[in-house]
């Protein structure tokens, strides 16, 4: 065990009041994080760690995560979270079993069960997550994505006459404001655990902000998010099983409109975000393979909008 995982397991210890801090892995290591999983006292349990120079607090997304688990939303129980003398945090959660990879989940025979009930299983959680009281946790943000990506894609310095006109398309057909709620931000595959039987557990909430609720809808209906699988949601089902489910758990009706519109400024968004994926490679600022290979995605994103707004302009 190096320095670092020395440190890491003191600082468990302490956090937790535990005796033996025991079989410490790290599973991810993002840009913004590190993830590892271990077992106190014979629990097992999962840590993440905010990386120095991250924004970010991770004090929000560990509030937000308390505040979900007590609306019901199935998310890991949250055990402790501390700020550090460097100013990042550290959260640590249950340990909670299944899947994440969203081509397993889509085509594995164990998860048949699943794929049967899960598409319905995100329109409760959405639900249950948007009926939270937009006050129940302090920090979280809100911004006009039209004006914030603008902004990126600006930055960028880069001409996509076509995620241009989107702009255009996004701007001249803006739906009514609605009071915002807490969203997820990524509710996507990959930030669900899936079981055999469905919906384990929603993880990832670090983009979590107030928006309209559609957003979230939205967002898990980009194309991007289905994988190479036809069903429009997660790859998984169709719109109308999500939204059912919505409005049974939420009693809001759903205009698919306006969920359009937010799958049509998610698609606009994960272009830009390719662009800037793939700008950090070419600049050198983190020269990676993968970033490469995501910027080589703008032409899809691209692809995608024009087929979706054919009969829309």
């Amino acid at each position: 065990m190096d320095h670092a995982e020395d440190e890491l397991t003191g600082a468990l210890a302490s956090a937790l009041g535990a005796d033996r801090i025991t079989d410490l892995r790290r599973l991810s290591g993002g840009a913004s994080r590190e993830t590892w999983r271990f077992r106190a006292d014979g629990r097992d349990l999962v840590v993440q760690r905010q990386r120095a120079g991250d924004e970010r607090d991770m004090m929000v997304e560990a509030a937000v995560v308390g505040a979900a688990g007590e609306a019901g939303v199935r998310v890991p129980q949250l055990l402790t979270a501390e700020r550090l003398d460097d100013g990042t945090s550290f959260m640590v959660l249950e340990a909670i079993e299944g899947e994440t990879i969203a081509r397993k989940i889509q085509r594995d025979p164990e998860f048949e069960v699943a794929r049967d009930v899960v598409v319905a299983q995100f329109g409760e959680a959405l639900a249950r997550i948007h009926a939270m009281p937009a006050d129940a946790v302090d920090g979280l943000e809100t911004a006009d994505p039209v004006a914030a990506y603008t902004e990126r894609l600006d930055e960028l310095g880069q001409p996509h006459p076509v995620l241009e006109l989107v702009r255009r398309w996004l701007i001249d057909h803006r739906p009514a404001a609605h009071d915002p709620a807490i969203v997820h931000g990524d509710f996507r595959l990959g930030n669900m655990i899936i079981g055999h039987d469905g919906l384990n557990a929603v993880i990832d909430w670090e983009l979590a902000h107030l928006a309209d609720p559609m957003e979230d809808l939205g967002w898990l209906c980009v194309k991007a998010w289905r994988f190479g699988q036809p069903p429009p949601v997660a790859g998984l089902g169709e719109r109308d099983q999500l939204f059912e489910a919505y409005e049974r758990a939420s009693g809001r009706a759903i205009e698919p409109d306006v969920v359009f519109w937010w799958e049509v400024i998610g698609t606009w968004k994960w272009a830009i975000m390719c662009i800037g994926q793939a700008d950090a490679h070419l600049s050198g600022t983190s020269r990676s393979h993968e970033l490469a290979a995501i910027g080589r995605r703008v032409c899809e994103n691209e692809h995608d909008l024009l087929v979706m707004l054919e009969d829309r302009w």
